[in-house]
């Protein structure tokens, strides 16, 4: 489950931010994950508690937002949403 290896590297750099900017604790962890990401989002949110455990995150929330496939031209530059295949 690669799922709590990422929880783990999530929490360390959540964990340096609160440090930099001198908090005791994180309480909440807003994530973007796009369906091309490889990241099962339930999973996510199963191994988040078991890697947030004993750390600035543990009793953290992890609020996941999915995010949409985005495009661009390299020929214009113009952007637009797609559909994953």
């Amino acid at each position: 489950m690669h799922e709590l290896s990422l929880c783990r590297s999530l929490i360390d750099q959540a964990e340096s931010i609160a440090r930099q900017h001198g908090a005791t604790r994180v309480e909440r962890i807003l994530l973007q994950v796009g369906p091309l990401s490889g990241v099962e989002p339930t999973l996510l949110q199963h191994a988040f508690p078991l890697a947030a455990a004993g750390t600035l995150a543990a009793g953290a929330t992890l609020d996941i937002v999915p995010a949409p496939v985005r495009v661009a031209c390299n020929d214009c530059g113009a952007e637009s949403d797609a559909s994953p295949n």
